[in-house]
């Protein structure tokens, strides 16, 4: 692996972190919606992810799968008030679990620090080799 494969390794794990905060802030923006159907109620996302590995020896990364929904299920709250509520009087509300989306939040955004140094640390090597030959 060459010295400049590092800065496609750190991009796409970057990419991956951003997506992955980004997954987060959906998240969080909707943990407290509600809605008349469980259905219909709004379900956590998460984007899944692959390690990707040349034959040649080349680039290696991070692959975006795709990104997942939450099968917890939706709590039913009692609202009679609530101009969502269906006809017993409940609404649904989202499956977010705002304290997994926190520590979500925090991972990603320290692997994407992580991820900024290494290549601020492979710039740097790059620019004292080129500084040897002179």
């Amino acid at each position: 692996m060459s010295l400049f494969s590092i800065f496609d390794v750190s991009s796409s794990a970057m990419a991956a972190q951003t997506l992955r905060l980004n997954a987060t802030a959906s998240n969080m923006a909707n943990a407290d919606s509600v809605a008349t159907k469980p259905e219909d109620a709004y379900k956590a996302r998460e984007p899944v992810f692959s390690q990707v590995l040349e034959q040649n020896g080349g680039g290696v990364g991070v692959r975006t799968l795709g990104i997942t929904q939450s099968n917890a299920p939706n709590p039913a709250l009692y609202q009679p008030g609530n101009p969502l509520a269906n006809k017993e009087g409940y609404v649904y509300a989202s499956n977010v679990n705002p304290v997994e989306e926190m520590v979500n939040m925090l991972s990603a955004s320290r692997s994407y620090q992580t991820n900024v140094q290494v290549m601020d640390t492979a710039k740097n090597l790059a620019l004292r080799t080129l500084q040897l030959g002179q």
